[in-house]
């Protein structure tokens, strides 16, 4: 286990399969375009306790799908996983290196469906609009399950019904286009939960959603976890979200996590300047005037500045130190807290000045 990844893991308690369901060390993901080599995701290290949420933050664009997606090798050419480790430590099947699995490994089709599963933010898009709920619900079990197709059919209905779904088996005979967003929405977490998986993923579950659903979405995610007993990996960028849902959160940036820690921690004092401004943007009933939002704009994955990614757009950035040599790595400033700033002492004790620095550069 590399330096990172014990460090990361070091922010909740030591590393080891009974605390930690997966662990992410240095993965990076690029993809090779016209304009160059583009690391979607560059060095990404973290770890999810088994039965509970993290959340993975930021704004469009910054690798949280593509990380996501990585966990699966599901990244397709022009993409590719060109460095770091996977491991899923499965109560059912022992440790798996996920990334050092062949792509016609059946160990692999056993990870994908059965010991992880996925929720996708675009619910039409993960249902086949030629074959029924039913079809596709008792397809998934077949997978990953050997029963008789009258059980299949029960488990199906019976997970239909568990989502809230009326009349289940009506609904079990339908087609994707005879149901509303919502209730696409919810057939999409019982495909994804009916085989029992160890680690759900669920890319932004509500984001086609209107905000009522969104509500009803997000509790039942929460219910079924607990009856299931699954851990969750949140991909979204509404924190009012990860408020609501997450135990554990990590903040992206430009491919790379800049602040990790306990929700509660993290959104009470934010150490990182990025994850300071993401707090301060979110609108509020006390709030008067003009919201506060990050100045300038996110670089291109191609053009990514030297020294800490984000030190253009941070008003506690310092010349000669913020914008040159390596992005700063994720390291413990306090318990249960890790953040990639290279001042975030200064700035949490309230003595970082702005670009200018105090030496009056």
């Amino acid at each position: 286990m590399s330096e990172a990844l014990s460090a990361t893991c070091h922010l909740h308690s030591p590393p080891n399969r009974e605390d930690f369901v997966l662990a992410v060390d240095g993965l990076r993901t690029h993809f090779a375009t016209d304009d160059g080599d583009v690391p979607a995701v560059d060095g990404v290290t973290f770890s999810i306790r088994r039965g509970r949420t993290l959340a993975l933050v930021g704004e469009s664009g910054c690798g949280k799908s593509v990380t996501s997606l990585s966990i699966l090798r599901l990244i397709q050419p022009p993409g590719k996983i060109t460095g770091g480790r996977i491991l899923l430590h499965s109560a059912r099947a022992g440790d798996i290196d996920i990334t050092a699995l062949g792509e016609n490994s059946p160990q692999l089709y056993q990870v994908r469906g059965g010991l992880i599963s996925m929720i996708f933010q675009e619910p039409m898009s993960a249902l086949s609009p030629v074959h029924t709920i039913g079809d596709q619900i008792t397809e998934a079990i077949f997978l990953h399950r050997r029963v008789s197709s009258a059980e299949a059919h029960r488990l199906a209905v019976e997970m239909l019904g568990k989502v809230g779904l009326s009349a289940p088996e009506e609904r079990f005979g339908q087609y994707p286009h005879e149901l509303s967003g919502g209730m696409r929405q919810r057939v999409v977490i019982a495909m994804a939960l009916v085989c029992r998986p160890e680690l759900l993923i669920a890319d932004e579950p509500t984001t086609a959603l209107d905000v009522t659903i969104q509500a009803q979405i997000l509790g039942l995610i929460k219910t079924l976890q607990r009856e299931i007993g699954c851990s969750v990996l949140l991909i979204t960028h509404d924190l009012g979200v990860v408020a609501q849902m997450a135990d554990d959160v990590a903040v992206m940036y430009l491919g790379r996590i800049v602040e990790h820690g306990a929700v509660r921690d993290l959104l009470k004092d934010p150490r990182h300047p990025y994850t300071q401004g993401l707090l301060k943007s979110i609108p509020s009933l006390n709030s008067g005037g003009r919201l506060a939002s990050i100045p300038g704009s996110v670089p291109l994955l191609t053009e990514i500045p030297a020294g800490c990614p984000f030190h253009p757009r941070c008003a506690h950035a310092k010349p000669g130190l913020c914008d040159t040599g390596a992005p700063p790595m994720l390291r413990p400033v306090a318990p249960g807290r890790g953040v990639a700033c290279l001042r975030a002492e200064e700035i949490a004790a309230g003595v970082a000045g702005g670009v200018a620095g105090a030496d009056g550069k």
